[in-house]
């Protein structure tokens, strides 16, 4: 059996698991709601489906927050999710509190820039959370969290992180079980953080490639040399 075989899950029951995870952890914090960022990529599209299973689709809410550099095929794929799901969302764009903090420092490289972006969604996340009175959802996945690869105080901060046990393919797994659009899960991972930005192109390496590594790692517990072998 190959290790992308290994990682195959049974969708139907990680499905249910999530779902009651995000029902008995918002209700048992009080609260009833639950808000995310919908960027338009697998991820976030993934956790709305889900949170709309847990506490359905009245008392789920998606911001809708792009820069003016933003590929417009994201808020369109954003929007798609809107029109399948039917719920309430806002849209918060984030290019002025952006380019302000800029303006102090306009020899600022992308990387910064992109941090700034992902801090800057994170705090108008949390301000809207407490209008609709719900939590914040993070749409962090295992494989980027085992890289590294987030914003600290960004993209990583809070309340909950429904998908932060399945691997990037395992999330195509179970996005495909639920529904998610297909142009959704089968196009190019990215943050969107900058013009044709991609996270495999950042990274260096393909997220099948990298799952299969960390799951031999972290899960079977592999060294470097039994892994290289």
């Amino acid at each position: 059996m190959s290790i992308l075989e290994q990682l195959a899950i049974d969708t139907a029951v990680v499905r249910e698991a999530i779902v009651r995870f995000i029902h008995d952890e918002v209700t048992q914090s009080g609260h009833r709601r639950a808000l995310l960022g919908l960027s338009g990529g697998i991820d976030s599209a993934l956790a709305a489906y889900l949170a709309v299973e847990a506490l359905g689709r009245e008392n789920v809410l998606a911001l809708l927050m792009p820069y003016r550099s933003s590929n417009p095929s994201s808020e369109a794929d954003a929007r798609l999710v809107l029109d399948e799901l039917g719920i309430p969302h806002r849209l918060c764009p984030i290019t002025p509190m952006v380019d302000a903090f800029i303006a102090l420092d306009p020899g600022m490289d992308a990387r910064r820039q992109g941090n700034l972006m992902s801090r800057c969604r994170m705090v108008i996340s949390y301000d809207q959370s407490v209008p609709f009175g719900g939590l914040v959802l993070g749409t962090s996945n295992k494989s980027e969290i085992l890289l590294g690869y987030f914003t600290l105080y960004g993209d990583s901060a809070a309340a909950l992180r429904p998908l932060a046990n399945l691997y990037k393919c395992q999330l195509r797994q179970l996005a495909r079980a639920v529904g998610v659009p297909e142009r959704i899960v089968a196009k190019a991972p990215s943050a969107d953080l900058w013009e044709d930005q991609t996270d495999e192109g950042e990274l260096g390496f393909t997220y099948d490639e990298a799952d299969q590594i960390l799951f031999l790692h972290v899960d079977r517990g592999y060294d470097e040399g039994r892994i290289v072998a």
